[in-house]
């Protein structure tokens, strides 16, 4: 099977076409957003240390790990009976980007392999086998290049059980305001899914990618009842000149919401649009940039709430890989043969990154101190030197990330890093305080 080629098109907005450098960036915030917000210590990129990685279990191609990685989310109950390594848990994760369902895996010992040798690695075992979570919920959707969220929490609420959160929309439709995200059951076999929902009343542009749980003390005082946070980074700034960042809770507005309910959010994060008066964006941003992961760390003493993704940079184009710049209004020029065929935003290179921002600053956010767009990355984690396939020129070099907060275990994607199946890279907190677990 071939994979179908993932278009970057502009969608319903054609916006200019962008050629500059990127600027120095990283560093402290921009204008201290969170002076007025209670500020803990930060985590460093030095307080991440690499594990290793692991290969995911070989399934149907159409539906399992090749050409996979949208969605993860950690399961502290999963795999009960298996070894004492270290890493406890299961992850669930979504397969091929044609179907994007969904299958649990176990967590092996991630090994570092100094030569990259995919023999030495350990490999999941599926603990649940593929299957589409989604029932009828999106049927006569559209979910060309699906964006895919997922995310689990215990119960909340008046909830009897923990479940499993997700999201699904596709890559193109800026004003599409049709609802997103639902809830299912941890079984697989019978997800009972239900929803679906609009967060905040705002477009899928600026809400459905990733998925994450909120650490319950920084929800408690700054987001009451909103233990999950979501959004997405869409390329071309059409919505979001930088990552975006919503809290909510849809267990407060039923059990379950009905459907077409529009939850309300708590927007933590957003830049400007290219078509806004006036300007706002994450230092050092590329319209090609791809932040496709979300996890918030915390260890006891320190917290970050980071992105996973590929950073444009270099000079920043519209058009194809080789430089043919595609005009606004034309004439155009042909088409470059494979593999330069492919029509979107680019840069001079990719690099896979990580992104840190305070969780002090979005609290200042939340307490209307500051406005979403004030909050910088503090710091930057170029991950290039763990990645099996070195890729400069590749777009989408990451992909969904998740976190166990009570090991203080960091899981990211590598999209086609194993052949055309992905593997899963290991970073561990140091020396993390372990934090009080959720019953």
């Amino acid at each position: 099977m071939k994979y179908r080629k993932r278009a970057c098109g502009l969608g319903l907005l054609i916006v200019s076409v962008c050629l500059f450098e990127a600027g120095t960036w990283g560093g402290e915030p921009q204008g201290q957003p969170a002076a007025k917000a209670s500020r803990a210590a930060r985590i460093l990129p030095a307080d991440l240390v690499y594990q290793g990685a692991f290969r995911l279990p070989a399934g149907p191609e159409e539906y399992a790990w090749g050409w996979s990685g949208q969605g993860l989310a950690y399961y502290p109950g999963g795999d009960p009976k298996g070894p004492s390594d270290g890493c406890p848990g299961s992850l669930f994760g979504t397969g091929h980007n044609w179907h994007t369902w969904v299958s649990e895996v176990s967590i092996p010992k991630p090994v570092i392999s100094r030569t990259k040798n995919l023999k030495e690695l350990n490999t999941a075992r599926t603990l649940q086998k593929f299957a589409d979570i989604r029932g009828a919920l999106f049927q006569g959707r559209d979910l060309e290049q699906p964006r895919v969220g997922l995310a689990y929490l215990p119960a909340q609420g008046s909830q009897a059980s923990g479940k499993l959160y997700f999201c699904w929309a596709a890559h193109m439709g800026q004003e599409n305001m049709a609802p997103t995200h639902g809830w299912c059951e941890l079984n697989l076999a019978k997800p009972g899914a239900v929803g679906l929902w609009n967060v905040a009343g705002l477009s899928q542009y600026l809400t459905c990618d990733y998925l994450a749980p909120i650490p319950p003390d920084w929800a408690k005082a700054n987001t009451p009842g909103m233990r999950l946070a979501t959004g997405r980074m869409r390329d071309g700034g059409q919505v979001s000149q930088g990552p975006t960042l919503i809290a909510f809770g849809p267990w407060n507005e039923g059990n379950p919401p009905k459907p077409g309910t529009k939850l309300n959010g708590v927007v933590l994060l957003k830049y400007s649009a290219i078509t806004d008066e006036q300007q706002h964006n994450m230092k050092g941003y590329h319209h090609s940039d791809d932040w496709s992961g979300l996890a918030w760390l915390s260890s006891g003493r320190a917290s970050g709430v980071v992105f996973v993704g590929t950073k444009g940079e270099g000079k920043c184009w519209y058009g194809f890989a080789n430089g043919v710049v595609w005009p606004e209004g034309g004439p155009y020029p042909p088409v470059p043969p494979y593999p330069n065929d492919q029509r979107g935003w680019w840069s001079t290179n990719f690099a896979p990154q990580i992104l840190f921002y305070d969780p002090a600053d979005l609290a200042a956010v939340a307490q209307g101190q500051a406005k979403p767009h004030e909050p910088q990355p503090y710091a930057v984690m170029d991950i290039s030197k763990f990645l099996f396939q070195a890729r400069p020129r590749a777009m989408h070099r990451l992909g969904a990330a998740a976190f166990d907060p009570a090991g203080g275990l960091l899981y990211v994607i590598e999209p086609r890093g194993d052949g055309d199946k992905s593997l899963v890279h290991v970073w561990k907190l140091k020396d993390i305080a372990t934090p009080q677990l959720e019953k």
